[in-house]
């Protein structure tokens, strides 16, 4: 597919059929959506992948028992690290390495940033990694679609209790659950007519920021626990 065809035709799916998800299609997918852009690319996110029934029924109880989770060919859970200091020393070797900084001091410097970033309280730093991870996590989607894999963004979880659940140490965000896996044939997801989307002009805002005061979208009911189109 186009890029454009992607971006058109992805869906939030909640109904897979039983075709296996190949763990090295998995890999694919990833090795994707680690190109995603991120702040002083430090890429801090973390893919937790749950293919196995077991850690999927784990997941769901910690997910409000959406019943897509088990449906799917695998459950993705997305973290960010809120150090961003984790992966800043081989980061800033290789600008360095790749001649993107002048000098060892000025590699030294942006280091002494990123440390001072570490710093920050803890909001500030969920906020940062859960922008990067975002980001991830959208590529991660594309990537899988642009393979005819399907997926659904999921923020209705339990956060403290999927940390819990999957033993994650301290320092990491868990920011999204993206469900992967082949869509059921004949699907609603897939084949009914898109979601209102706002129009361009209605967001767009050339030099002045100047919001509509009230939606012109249909009325429509956002799953609270589920995701969107």
């Amino acid at each position: 597919m186009s890029f454009r065809e992607v971006v058109q035709t992805r869906r939030s799916v909640h109904e897979y059929g039983d075709e296996e998800l190949e763990r090295e299609t998995i890999r694919d997918i990833v090795d994707d959506a680690r190109m995603a852009p991120s702040g002083y690319n430090l890429q801090p996110w973390e893919f937790l992948v749950l293919d196995e029934e077991e850690d999927q029924a784990a997941l769901r109880e910690v997910a409000y028992d959406q019943d897509h989770v088990t449906g799917a060919g695998a459950a993705v859970v997305v973290f960010g690290n809120t150090d961003p200091a984790a992966h800043a020393q081989p980061v800033f070797d290789d600008w360095l390495d790749k001649g993107y900084l002048p000098s060892e001091d000025v590699k030294e410097g942006l280091l002494e940033s990123v440390d001072g970033m570490a710093g920050l309280p803890e909001t500030e730093r969920r906020v940062w990694t859960t922008r990067s991870s975002s980001l991830a996590a959208m590529t991660l989607m594309y990537a899988a679609w642009d393979r005819g894999v399907a997926s659904c963004p999921m923020e209705g979880f339990d956060a403290d209790a999927l940390l819990d659940t999957f033993d994650v140490p301290e320092g990491y965000e868990p920011v999204m659950i993206v469900t992967l896996g082949y869509a059921a044939d004949g699907t609603d997801d897939i084949e009914n007519d898109r979601k209102t989307r706002r129009s361009v002009d209605e967001i767009t805002h050339f030099g002045e920021f100047d919001p509509v005061a009230e939606t012109t979208l249909d009325d429509e009911t956002v799953d609270a626990v589920g995701a969107d189109d």
